[in-house]
């Protein structure tokens, strides 16, 4: 991939060019590398976007939910059949490794697959009356004109899990992408019209935060799924509130790792690996926090911290390389700036700590692949950096353990590592996370299962799976007789 691709928008089925400021998306890994640019949407192209979709609304509505599931099927294969293309281009773009960014693009297929098959699922309820000759009936409609706003670190599998529920419980959608990631929003918008959806179901407009306010707040807007920063999203949360507009929103983590005595050790370390470097750290489920029991501390944290220092860091297209950039500049910055704060309040550098100063990876956005001990109280076992460091702290027993886990505002994912059936349990208990994985990494989520976090990490109904429809749908209680 060497050319540039113009940025363009999508509203009422016709690819536009955008009339606003010149924005741009850059190849982290060479930033001098222009990757998509065009110009951006205006308030007047996020209205347009709007009434496309409420025109719409009424046909694809009316439509059988087989009907719009057979889009979603035939989008899936073009998805599939442009994985490896598409993966390379996300690679290039985001700067997960080639291998991640084509499981990503196939993970899309696999959840348009998932909604599309949606109408041979149960879709209401019936419930019997104390009333002789009538029938119960809960029956499902679509919510109507959804906003989707969606984040830079997994730009076509987040999209996929929102737009294809919103899609197949027969509303129209209003999109807005990370503009650092265009490229890959524009692949997966052509995936879907040329499946055959029509025009003005999904709109797409690219834009920075005057264009998300002015679709936040837009009068038609009738809900609103996000992804992103806690900040942003409680923002949104305030704003649709105030005009009784449902929102679901995915926000920060700060997901702990905890290994207790008897783990098998080998498995924990691979897995705390992947949980915390895999896609740069750049994921709300990853590996941010490690707890570790005194019994095992020092073997542990020693092998951990040779194993991220020998991590291969680079191009993310290399077939050998484990661990890319991070998105911008500007997030290479702030991450460095947390961990120079955590080693000001006394935490031990294990691990990376400090920037690259030549080749590649002083041209790039990247961070060392980094881990701090704690010793003491530090600003980073409770703040998101979204990058590759790992904050660790020792326990003396499992109760410590699991209270640390617990000891954030965040709630989205954990994960425990034991081979005592007893002590999983107390952890499935007692660990307030929205994810719990027992022996592996914090990361990951399956397309039919509930997605989403506790405390503050979300709100609103849950994602993917049968949760989606709770969301995405209102019911209807019909009382027939």
């Amino acid at each position: 991939m060497t050319d540039t691709t113009e940025l363009r928008h999508l509203i009422a089925g016709e690819w536009r060019s955008g009339s606003g400021d010149q924005i741009s998306s850059v190849n982290p890994t060479r930033p001098s590398v222009v990757v998509a640019e065009g110009g951006c949407a205006t308030t007047a192209d996020v209205d347009s976007a709007v009434t496309a979709a409420g025109e719409a609304l009424k046909s694809w509505a009316g439509m059988p939910i087989h009907q719009r599931g057979a889009v979603l099927l035939e989008a899936a294969a073009v998805v599939e059949r442009h994985a490896e293309a598409w993966g390379l281009e996300l690679a290039i773009e985001e700067g997960k490794t080639k291998g991640e960014g084509v499981g990503e693009v196939r993970r899309a297929a696999q959840i348009l697959r998932y909604y599309g098959n949606e109408g041979d699922r149960q879709a209401g309820e019936i419930f019997a009356s104390a009333r002789a000759g009538e029938q119960i009936l809960v029956t499902r409609k679509p919510i109507g004109v959804v906003a989707v706003i969606t984040p830079f670190n997994f730009p076509i599998a987040i999209p996929a899990w929102k737009i294809a529920p919103a899609l197949v419980y027969g509303n129209t959608v209003v999109w807005k992408p990370a503009t650092t990631v265009p490229l890959l929003a524009i692949r997966l918008a052509e995936a879907l019209t040329s499946a055959g959806l029509p025009p003005g179901v999904l709109n797409l407009v690219i834009g920075d935060s005057p264009i998300g306010e002015a679709l936040v707040e837009h009068p038609d807007i009738a809900a609103i799924s996000f992804t992103g920063s806690t900040a942003v999203g409680r923002r949104i949360a305030a704003s649709a509130a105030a005009r009784g507009v449902p929102v679901q929103a995915e926000m920060g983590g700060k997901n702990a790792a905890v290994v207790l005595d008897d783990a098998d050790i080998e498995l924990a370390l691979e897995q705390v690996m992947l949980g915390a470097f895999r896609s740069t750290g750049q994921k709300c489920t990853a590996t941010s926090r490690l707890i570790v029991t005194d019994g095992i501390a020092d073997r542990f944290l020693g092998e951990l911290a040779t194993r991220a220092a020998a991590l291969a860091v680079g191009d993310p297209t290399e077939d050998t390389t484990q661990m890319g950039p991070v998105i911008t500049g500007a997030a290479q910055r702030n991450i460095y700036a947390g961990i120079g704060t955590a080693m000001a309040q006394d935490a031990e550098v294990l691990a990376g700590g400090e920037p690259y100063f030549k080749g590649l990876l002083a041209e790039g956005f990247f961070v060392a692949p980094t881990v701090l001990e704690l010793t003491a109280p530090a600003d980073i076992w409770a703040e998101e950096l979204f990058g590759p460091v790992l904050a660790a702290r020792r326990a003396a027993d499992t109760d410590e353990a699991f209270a640390l886990a617990n000891d954030t505002e965040f709630g989205l994912s954990a994960a425990i590592f034991t081979q005592d059936l007893t002590r999983a349990l107390h952890a499935i208990q007692h660990v307030d996370v929205g994810v719990l994985h027992i022996n592996s990494e914090s990361a990951g989520a399956d397309p039919h299962v509930p997605f989403g976090g506790a405390k503050k990490s979300g709100l609103g109904p849950k994602e993917q799976g049968t949760a989606a429809r709770e969301f995405f749908t209102h019911t209807t209680t019909v009382y027939l007789r």
